[in-house]
């Protein structure tokens, strides 16, 4: 069973003309495949032939296409009066088609069982769906081996990943037909395993779930976690404004479905400020309040926290040389902001002592040298310091030595964000997180190493892929953040990939694949 991507005449069926059938249409006419389009409403196959037709000719308006070009893919654009109700002879022809209907199972597996009667055997037949098993959509089909997903996502002219996912059954031919194609419409395609959530919605859960999991220990609020993870992680969104951009009615269903597929593994678990939230209707922009209120559109934000007064010059400061690295990035920002660093094994009586942790909260840090926890506050250096920066001090951290920090932190009008005591952080938590999952993805066998960062990257529009993330930080680093995370909570939901502890035990890159 093979289809040849590449042949002139290649024609595709397209089940389902919504936003997300339509969108597959347009790039496969552009791409100079025959797209025949049905939809259980006629009316809606009318309409998303107009609207590729609009948005092609937008191309020509932009310069980015011929008008040549452009009238060619409007012909490919074929529309059909097949339906649920009037049979699917019109995709006899089709060498590929592609179901993007309701995500409900019993509809796709009916779906499949009508085209089996119409098409030839050597016809690939593949599902859109973005949560549904492939295996079990596959399940009571007369050929379940021609049968594999082709996930797409919106919108499908921008967003140029595809993920290629294989059921049981599924035959290794479909499969590289499949990735030839997306390839022809300009995709990057990733191979993809028959799993809960695939690729991109499987290696996207620690962002959120592990944010809600800092904001509902009272660690921070949602603004000052988005801030982290803006400023100094460099996300294009925090996951606060990313859920209320996605809309928590869709975002529930996924945080709790996938919670449950993997049978409540730990990684995964949602809180309960997720499902109270979801009751009381607050969906984020969508409905005018998520985490954020919106006005006009716009998210309204609490002020940042005054950067106290303080004489710096005036202030001592004593830096635990506990991680040579941090130590030393510290040392340089607080002589430059005129205080006095000292030098000594021991801080006196009056020294306001820094500390740079990895993993461990500002308590276990401070205990682990023996250094007087009311006189001592943490930073997070995992990302430098020439962006944001992230300070928090112990249960019983005096204000003015918290206060002495803050200003310190502040000179030359750096934003600094005050956290209450938190094994790693803000931004160690999520992105060890971040990390792990995505080594676990590779543990499995999911997805490739190379395939899973470029998910992570063009799906999720992370500023690195899971493991990327983990290389360029160290994974020895991220192994003892986690181990840090795990020892302090006891909770398996920071127990360490075998890929990550393997790989940092080794010294070698999270991208290696075993030998």
């Amino acid at each position: 069973m093979s289809v040849e991507a590449a042949r002139t005449d290649l024609t595709l069926g397209i089940i389902g003309a919504g936003v997300m059938g339509r969108g597959i249409a347009q790039v496969a006419a552009e791409a100079g495949i025959t797209v025949l389009l049905a939809d259980a409403r006629p009316e809606t196959v009318a309409e998303a032939i107009d609207f590729c037709t609009d948005m092609i000719r937008r191309k020509v308006a932009k310069g980015s296409l011929t008008p040549e070009s452009a009238e060619a893919a409007i012909g490919r654009l074929r529309p059909t009066d097949a339906g649920p109700d009037r049979g699917y002879d019109a995709f006899a022809s089709c060498h590929i088609v592609i179901e993007a209907v309701a995500e409900r199972l019993d509809i796709k597996q009916m779906l499949i069982a009508a085209l089996e009667g119409v098409v030839s055997d050597e016809c690939i037949l593949a599902t859109n769906t973005s949560s549904l098993s492939v295996t079990g959509i596959a399940a009571k089909a007369r050929r379940p081996e021609r049968v594999a997903g082709f996930h797409f996502f919106n919108p499908v002219p921008l967003m140029r990943l595809v993920e290629v996912i294989g059921g049981i059954m599924t035959d290794e031919r479909v499969l590289e037909a499949l990735t030839a194609v997306a390839h022809r419409l300009g995709h990057r395609p990733v191979r993809v395993s028959d799993t809960p959530g695939f690729l991109v919605n499987h290696a996207g859960r620690a962002f959120a779930t592990e944010a809600l999991r800092i904001v509902s220990e009272g660690i921070a609020d949602f603004a000052d976690v988005d801030r982290v993870m803006v400023d100094t992680a460099g996300f294009r969104l925090g996951p606060f404004e990313l859920l209320d951009l996605t809309g928590l009615d869709v975002s529930h269903a996924v945080i709790e479905a996938i919670y449950h597929q993997y049978y409540e593994e730990p990684r995964y678990r949602p809180v309960p400020i997720v499902a109270q939230r979801h009751a009381a209707g607050l969906f984020g922009r969508k409905t005018g309040r998520g985490f954020y209120t919106y006005v006009e559109g716009r998210a309204q934000k609490p002020p940042e926290t005054a950067v106290p007064h303080a004489d710096l010059a005036s202030l001592r400061v004593w830096i635990s040389n506990r991680h040579q690295d941090a130590a030393d990035t510290l040392r340089s920002i607080i002589e430059a902001a005129g205080a006095h660093v000292e030098t000594g094994e021991r801080p006196s009586d009056r020294a306001v002592i820094m500390l740079a942790p990895f993993g461990e909260d500002a308590t276990t840090a401070a205990l682990a040298e023996d250094l007087d926890p009311a006189r001592s506050v943490a930073v997070d250096c995992l990302l430098g310091l020439d962006r944001r920066r992230t300070l928090m001090g112990t249960p019983v951290t005096r204000p003015d030595m918290r206060d002495a920090a803050h200003a310190l932190l502040a000179a030359g009008n750096r934003p600094v964000t005050v956290i209450h005591d938190s094994p790693g952080f803000i931004a160690q938590r999520i992105i060890a997180c971040i990390v792990n999952v995505g080594a676990d993805i590779a543990q499995q066998r999911i997805a490739t190493p190379e395939d899973i960062n470029s998910a992570v990257e063009i799906g999720l529009g992370y500023p690195r892929g899971s493991l990327r993330f983990g290389d360029e930080l160290g994974p020895g680093r991220i192994l003892g953040i986690l181990d840090a995370c795990h020892a302090f909570y006891g909770d398996p939901r920071y127990r360490a990939s075998p890929w990550l502890k393997r790989r940092a035990l080794l010294g070698v890159p999270l991208t290696l694949r075993d030998a």
